[in-house]
């Protein structure tokens, strides 16, 4: 058996572009000329590795370095791959401070680079493609989880009316909803028959937690879709906003959760765990990390955290499944797109063990 991969290594920075997301620079150049302020060349672009569902490129120029997300080409899933409305959210967020990279303009035309896409600034910081945050000593590391704590929470709190994101979904229903659409996103790429997700299909439906009150979700919030400050362990941008939605922040956090639990990969790609690593100095007690967030967001508890969590293992699995599907497909934007895609299995089977724990 082959040696796992370093995530760290193959994940973390950049790489040249790969063909199949080549970007006309010379057109991009004079194209942002016009509609970035300050923007001027010679530009070079690099592609980000850690990227998987959207390309995401690294663009320097003498005066600034710059992020550009799109579209991948080619066959796409229905609703996928948003980044008009990731420009959207983001802007909204950096209104208010919280931490994102600020974007700077979306293009709508195609025509441009061949998909829709938006720049934003670039954030300098540390991203830990390891969810125990190898190389912190205990206080950082405790600080660092503090931190995430505190972002998620304070993104949950925000009023998304107040924020003129009123109208950015439709959170009745929203974890229902969420099963119909990723069984439904399941079923387009799925490529071979998996006996646990076919049981998290039908008892999922049955099973969801009533409606919470409406908040902002993430939809994907974990400490590698998070740039670390270089010098201190705080969260100073939140990356990868595509699956974010108004609606249920329980479920939104008690995604965020599945890193405790998450099965290990063999191979070294899929989702990293801390699975084995309990013991690292100031990493928090999953209880302990419950309790901070529900006073944080003033609840006094979470009920059907099993349930929760059986749906969150369902979704991640689907996620990952269209993956698979991109490799069929051949759009994956990640040379790892097909190690992660074996993660399916154990990942539907962990959530059906949560579905049987809360009474399946």
């Amino acid at each position: 058996m082959s040696a796992p991969l370093d995530r760290q290594k193959a994940f973390a920075g950049t790489q040249a572009v790969s063909p199949a997301h080549h970007i006309d620079k010379a057109r991009l150049s004079d194209y942002l000329k016009g509609h970035i302020e300050g923007f001027d060349g010679p530009l070079q672009i690099e592609q980000f590795k850690g990227g998987q569902s959207n390309p995401t490129y690294k663009l320097t120029t003498p005066g600034a370095s710059y992020v550009l997300r799109r579209k991948p080409p080619g066959k796409l899933l229905a609703s996928a791959h948003a980044v008009d409305r990731e420009f959207r959210i983001m802007s909204a967020l950096a209104d208010v401070d919280f931490p994102v990279p600020r974007p700077l303009h979306l293009c709508t035309d195609d025509a441009v680079i061949g998909s829709m896409f938006f720049v934003m600034t670039y954030v300098p910081g540390r991203v830990f493609w390891y969810p125990w945050a190898p190389g912190l000593d205990g206080r950082d590391r405790a600080a660092l989880f503090n931190s995430l704590n505190e972002t998620i929470a304070r993104l949950h709190n925000f009023d998304p009316a107040a924020l003129g994101l009123g109208d950015y979904g439709r959170p009745q229903g929203y974890v229902a909803r969420q099963i119909r659409r990723w069984s439904e996103q399941y079923r387009a790429s799925e490529t071979r028959n998996i006996p646990a997700m076919e049981r998290l299909i039908e008892w999922l439906p049955g099973a969801c937690p009533a409606d919470q009150p409406a908040a902002i979700i993430h939809g994907d919030f974990r400490l590698d879709n998070c740039i670390i400050d270089l010098h201190e362990p705080r969260v100073v941008a939140v990356l990868d906003w595509e699956l974010s939605t108004l609606g249920d922040p329980v479920a939104d956090f008690t995604y965020h959760l599945m890193q405790w639990h998450m099965p290990a990969s063999q191979s070294g790609a899929g989702v990293g765990t801390l699975k084995g690593h309990e013991k690292e100095p100031g990493l928090p007690a999953l209880a302990d990390y419950v309790e901070a967030y529900c006073c944080r967001t003033g609840r006094a508890g979470i009920e059907n955290l099993d349930a929760y969590l059986a749906y969150n293992f369902f979704r991640i699995a689907a996620i990952l499944q269209g993956i698979a599907g991109r490799v069929r497909d051949g759009t994956a934007a990640n040379a790892h797109a097909a190690a992660m895609a074996s993660q399916v299995e154990p990942l539907a089977e962990t959530g059906w063990g949560f579905a049987m724990r809360a009474g399946a």
